[in-house]
C-alpha cells in the first residue's frame, strides 16, 4: 500500500452503534462475510441480526476485523468492473478461543441461530477444543440458562450437511453428557444448505484498490464473484432474517439441488483443480480455457446430469452460467485453494457420480478420471516437495510409498473403501493416470 494509503482513516463504525448479536456463527473468514453475512445485510430486517462470529484455527481475521467494528469492504467482481460495499452486519468479531464469549451469548435468548462454516474435517473430529466441541458446551450452558431453542445452520459443502451436523453435535454431547443430548434432540433444529458463491483469496492488490477507491483503510476486504446462492431446509424456533430479500430459497427437500451445486459446481472445480495445476495452470479460468481440461469437465458433467432429473434444477441453464462464472477473467479463484483436503471432497463429488453410473450399467470414465487427477496430482505434489492440504496427509504418503497398481488401490481405499474393492474400476481409475501430464 502507498504511503498516502497509509495515511487514509481506517474503516469504523463512526461511534454509529454496532446491531444487537441475534446469530452466532462459528468460523470466521472471507466465504462466510461474502454469503452469510450478505445475506442478512440485504434483509429488510438485516439491522435487527447483527452477528458475532467467533474464528477457527487462528484469530487473524478478529484482529483485523475487530479495529474496524467489524466492518469490511465486500468487493463484488464482474468482467466490466467493481462494485464495492461495506457490510454492517457483524457486531463482533472475536478469537475462537474466546469461549467465555460464547457461552454468554449462547445462554442469551436473544440469540436465535448459530452458523457454521468449519470445513468437512471438523465433522468427524470430537475433541473438546474443536469448533463443534466449543458449541456443544455453550449449549450445555443454553440449557442451564433455560434461554429457549435455537438453530444450528450448516453452510459446509458437506452432503447432508444437517444431518452430518445433528449427529456430531448429539454424538459430542453424549459424550460430555446424555441428558444434554437429549436437550439437543428436543430444542435444537439442524437446517440443511446449499451455499453458493466463489470468494477468492484477498490479496494485498485489493487492500491496496479499495483504499485507492473507496478513501479509507480496510485491512480485511473480501472479493466475490456478484453471483450469490442460499438453498435451505429446516426449522428455525426462534425466528430468522429475510434472507428471501436476498434471494435465500427455502425447500423441503434439499437433496436434489444440494448434489447440483456437490457435482456441477464443486466436482467441476475438483477436476480442473487437480487436471489444471499438472498442465501448469494457477487459476479456474486458466484451467477452463484449456481444451483438455474442459473436455473432462463437461464429460464429468455429462454423467452427473444424468442423476439431476428434476425439472426445477435447471441443469442446463446451471451448466451454461457455471461456464460463465468460471471464465470471469477478473475472479483469480486459485486451484491450489480448491485442491485442498481432496480425499474428503471426492467422496462427495466423484463418488457418489461414480456409483450411480456403475448402477445403471455406465463406465462412470469421467469421475473415474478426477479421482485418477488426484492421485497424480498428489504424487507430483509429493515428490516436489510442496506443501500438501489433506486431513489424510500421512496415509496418502504411506500409499504413495506403494507402486503401480497396488499404489492405486491404497489411495482409492482412502476415497472409497468399496470402490478399491471392485476391480473394474480399480483398473478404469489406473489406466487413466497420466492423463494430464504434459508431453
Amino acid at each position: 500500500m502507498t504511503d498516502t494509503a497509509t495515511e487514509l482513516p481506517v474503516l469504523s463504525r463512526k461511534g454509529v452503534p454496532a446491531p444487537a448479536v441475534r446469530i452466532v456463527h462459528l468460523g470466521l473468514g472471507a466465504f462466510h462475510r461474502s454469503h452469510q453475512v450478505w445475506f442478512t445485510a440485504k434483509a429488510h430486517d438485516g439491522a435487527e441480526w447483527g452477528i458475532a462470529a467467533f474464528t477457527g484455527r487462528r484469530p487473524d481475521a478478529a484482529l483485523a476485523l475487530a479495529p474496524q467494528d467489524g466492518l469490511f469492504t465486500l468487493v463484488q467482481r464482474a468482467a466490466d468492473g467493481d462494485r464495492f460495499e461495506v457490510l454492517p452486519t457483524i457486531a463482533e468479531a472475536l478469537d475462537g478461543a474466546d469461549t467465555a464469549r460464547l457461552n454468554e451469548l449462547l445462554a442469551a435468548p436473544t440469540t436465535a441461530i448459530v452458523t457454521l462454516t468449519v470445513t468437512e474435517k471438523v465433522y468427524d473430529d470430537d475433541g473438546p477444543d474443536t469448533p463443534l466441541g466449543r458449541l456443544v458446551r455453550g449449549l450445555a450452558v443454553r440449557r442451564a440458562a433455560e434461554a429457549g431453542p435455537i438453530a444450528v445452520v450448516s453452510c459446509d459443502n458437506v452432503a447432508g450437511n444437517g444431518e452430518v451436523a445433528c449427529a456430531a453435535v448429539e454424538r459430542i454431547a453424549h459424550v460430555l453428557d446424555p441428558e444434554l443430548a437429549a436437550w439437543v434432540r428436543e430444542n435444537v433444529s439442524f437446517v440443511a444448505t446449499s451455499v453458493d458463491r466463489i470468494t477468492p483469496r484477498t490479496t494485498a492488490d485489493d487492500v491496496a484498490l479499495v483504499a485507492a477507491a473507496c478513501g479509507y483503510r480496510d485491512a480485511a476486504p473480501v472479493v466475490a464473484e456478484p453471483f450469490a446462492s442460499w438453498i435451505l431446509s429446516g426449522e428455525f424456533p426462534a425466528g430468522r432474517p429475510a434472507w428471501e430479500d436476498a434471494g435465500a430459497l427455502f425447500v423441503d427437500d434439499i437433496e436434489p439441488f444440494e448434489n447440483r451445486k456437490l457435482w456441477l459446481l464443486n466436482g467441476a472445480h475438483s477436476i480442473l483443480a487437480y487436471s489444471g495445476q499438472l498442465r501448469g495452470h494457477t487459476t479456474v479460468a486458466e484451467a477452463l480455457a484449456d481444451p483438455v481440461c474442459r473436455d473432462a469437465m463437461e464429460a464429468f458433467w455429462e454423467e452427473a446430469a444424468r442423476h439431476l432429473t428434476l425439472p426445477e434444477l435447471d441443469v442446463s441453464g446451471y451448466r451454461a452460467a457455471l461456464l460463465e462464472r468460471f471464465a470471469n477473467p477478473r475472479i483469480a479463484h486459485y486451484l491450489d485453494q480448491i485442491a485442498q483436503d481432496g480425499s474428503l471432497k471426492l467422496r462427495m463429488r466423484a463418488v457418489p457420480v461414480l456409483r450411480a453410473e456403475r448402477a445403471e450399467g455406465h463406465s462412470g470414465l469421467g469421475a473415474a478420471r478426477m479421482i485418477a487427477a488426484w492421485m497424480d496430482f498428489s504424487v507430483n505434489t509429493v515428490e516436489h516437495g510442496a506443501e500438501f492440504h489433506d486431513p489424510l496427509e500421512r496415509e496418502v504418503r504411506a500409499a504413495l510409498a506403494l507402486e503401480g497398481r497396488e499404489r492405486t488401490v491404497a489411495l482409492l481405499s482412502l476415497v472409497d473403501g468399496a470402490l478399491a474393492q471392485d476391480a473394474t474400476v480399480v483398473d478404469r481409475v489406473d489406466s487413466l493416470l497420466g492423463t494430464f501430464f504434459r508431453p
